[in-house]
């Protein structure tokens, strides 16, 4: 699921990049939540967690079901 995972995060990192932001994925545990940590403009942006659940989190639950939640470390 791991490298599911990545690959969703891989479609929505140009789209972070141009904002001079980033995601990094940190660990999916085995009940789906998935931990990630934003960097760059993201880590500070007051609109990081619509950015995290809005987009982030709905790109990686539409590619990879399984997850239940995206969580911000």
């Amino acid at each position: 699921m791991k490298a599911k995972v990545e690959a969703a995060i891989n479609k929505i990192r140009p789209m972070l990049q141009a904002d001079g932001g980033n995601v990094e994925l940190v660990d999916v545990s085995d009940d789906g939540v998935v931990q990630v940590r934003l960097q760059g403009a993201c880590a500070g942006c007051p609109m990081s967690q619509m950015t995290l659940k809005n987009g982030i989190e709905r790109v990686i639950k539409e590619t990879v079901p399984e997850v239940k939640s995206v969580v911000s470390v």
